[in-house]
């Protein structure tokens, strides 16, 4: 059975520029893509060609293992970063609107209560707070009751609570068997939300696997994170340091013998925090660059 949306050597060149250059990925039903990488790295241009949006300057984007046509955008729905809505509509009226854009669309109450919208619905869109707008757009990026959901960084700038919630009503989308793209900069939600992950820099994919197996492929340490007054002048032997803003972060294979040293060394352990890795340490290892740089 074919992946349920495949991109075969995608490239996009633009003068000067090569903004994809020769990706290639398979995304199963029912499971959830992340892309990741820093800013310019391609992600943005990959996804917009798998959602028919970019031509590419060579490859093909295949669903259900066919070339994507016309019909194609009946079949996926997008909750973009950036949504400009008519002035002075209801949250009901925006989605009575989107669904008339579409031949086959999901039952208004049945959208509406997926998406957590009952109290907001006759509430002018302009006074939705944060989170309430992104459940919003989620569910007009559902109105047609897609096979594929493309979501373009969902949660940025919304408060911890929210992005929680938001998280949950995409883990719902999931157990209905729907297939979920998403560009994230947070590396919990890729994390939690995620069943595959590709990190791209340059133009391509540069790793690709499930978060789990991305981490203990290339990690088997953990991390050891002083404040960086308790750490200076101090002789650490031959410790691996690494240097942050606030902070010293001491890679560690053996947490115990490593804190055996620090005390050693005289030092505080009162603030001392112990980690595993994340995918915010394989982002700095891959591509030099912080996740949300």
């Amino acid at each position: 059975m074919p992946a349920i949306l495949s991109a075969r050597e995608l490239r996009k060149h633009y003068p000067g520029v090569k903004a994809v250059d020769g990706v290639s990925l398979d995304v199963e039903q029912g499971q959830c893509l992340g892309l990741l990488g820093p800013n310019g790295a391609g992600k943005s241009t990959t996804v917009e060609m798998l959602e028919g949006l970019v031509r590419p300057s060579s490859g093909e984007v295949l669903f259900r293992g066919k070339p994507i046509d016309a019909g194609y955008r009946e079949r996926i729905g997008i909750q973009f970063q950036y949504t400009a809505l008519q002035d002075f509509l209801t949250v009901r009226e925006n989605l009575r609107f989107f669904a008339s854009l579409y031949r086959k669309t999901l039952p208004l109450p049945q959208l509406i209560e997926a998406c957590s919208l009952e109290e907001y619905l006759d509430r002018d869109h302009r006074k939705l707070s944060g989170g309430q707008r992104q459940r919003m757009l989620l569910a007009i990026a559902l109105v047609n009751d897609p096979d594929i959901v493309f979501l373009d960084e969902p949660t940025t700038g919304l408060d911890p609570q929210a992005r929680r919630n938001f998280w949950e009503l995409v883990q719902a989308i999931k157990a209905r068997g729907k297939t979920v793209v998403l560009t994230t900069h947070y590396m919990e939600e890729a994390y939690l939300l995620c069943d595959d992950i590709a990190i791209m820099d340059h133009g391509h994919v540069i790793a690709r696997g499930s978060p789990q197996q991305l981490l203990a492929e290339n990690f088997s340490d953990s991390v050891l994170e002083l404040p960086i007054a308790e750490v200076d002048g101090r002789d650490l032997g031959e410790l691996s340091l690494v240097r942050r803003s606030d902070r010293v972060e001491i890679m560690s294979a053996d947490v115990n013998d490593t804190v055996r040293r620090l005390l050693s060394a005289g030092l505080s352990l009162a603030q001392l925090k112990i980690r595993p890795r994340t995918l915010e340490d394989l982002f700095l290892q891959l591509t030099g660059t912080e996740l949300r740089a």
